[in-house]
């Protein structure tokens, strides 16, 4: 769902006032609040599935308790993913800006939609059960603020709205997906993600003349760069992985750390580099922070 990669926006020619040197993307701390937020306000929503019996409903084709299923589902997300990365810049090259956003705009409804139903009726079982009748409205009125927000605000609800449809997807992924499937999910996206931008579909796309911008809802804008939503939605769910897969909180808060770490590898490389994937580094680091204090640490403890 969404493209996976970090590109500054286009900047504008220099004068001769002002050298080249002072326009090209410069890492700050700050560019890590949108990630930071995606992920908080995902936990958040982590929270009320807690309690609650997984799979509600399923998103992996195999059964996820066999080596076959996880390997078999991990293929499907890359293939996933994939696709739609190839159809879009194929739309893209045929100028059919029409039909991407009516894709976007039925993919975007979807998942609100979904992720409404899915996280109010986790919240409506605290309450009593006259509060029932309220559970479909509500979730058509949050969906449909939702889509106002994406499609016919500024940016800046727009990019509030696609950081928080990024934890909540992220967080939904990981509640659903058990343990062994996510890692090798995260893992072979995050192999995906360096081929898709440098020689497959999303880098062509950042290519092309609008790039990113022509694929509005499925990426946010921060100051002087762009993010896909697939990089918010596969962070929050390898945190929601490991928040669901393990009694402690602590191997959740060090994939948190790990991701982190990645990310600001990646903005420190994307000072020297037009445009570079969002995923290996923060979801290897992550990951690897995760298992190690869950598998390895904690039974010592």
């Amino acid at each position: 769902m969404g493209n996976s990669m970090t590109e500054p926006q286009p900047l504008k020619e220099p004068s001769k006032e002002q050298p080249k040197e002072q326009d090209r993307f410069k890492f700050e701390v700050v560019y890590l609040i949108p990630i930071l937020a995606s992920i908080i306000f995902g936990l958040a929503c982590a929270s009320l599935l807690k309690t609650q019996a997984p799979a509600t409903i399923p998103v992996t084709p195999l059964p996820q308790n066999t080596a076959s299923g996880s390997f078999g589902n991990a293929f499907y997300f890359v293939i996933l993913v994939a696709v739609a990365a190839t159809i879009f810049y194929l739309l893209l090259k045929r100028r059919s800006r029409r039909i991407i956003k009516g894709l976007i705009v039925v993919a975007m409804t979807t998942a609100s939609l979904l992720l409404s139903l899915v996280y109010l009726a986790a919240v409506f079982s605290y309450l009593p059960s006259s509060y029932g009748i309220l559970w479909i409205p509500l979730s058509i009125a949050i969906t449909a603020a939702f889509d106002f927000a994406v499609f016919r605000l500024g940016s800046i609800a727009r990019n509030v709205a696609v950081i928080g449809m990024g934890g909540a997807l992220g967080m939904f992924f990981g509640f659903e997906i058990q343990l062994w499937t996510g890692v090798l999910i995260l893992v072979f996206l995050a192999v995906y993600d360096v081929f898709a931008v440098y020689r497959g579909p999303v880098g062509k796309i950042a290519q092309s003349a609008g790039g990113l911008e022509d694929l509005q809802g499925l990426s946010y804008d921060f100051r002087d760069i762009q993010m896909g939503l697939g990089d918010l939605v596969f962070y929050s769910m390898l945190v929601g992985t490991m928040f669901f897969s393990f009694s402690s909180i602590l191997p959740c808060l060090v994939s948190l750390v790990g991701i982190i770490a990645g990310s600001i590898v990646t903005f420190f490389i994307l000072e020297h580099k037009g445009i570079f994937p969002g995923l290996p580094f923060p979801i290897m680091l992550g990951l690897a922070g995760g298992l190690i204090m869950g598998l390895v640490i904690l039974p010592l403890l």
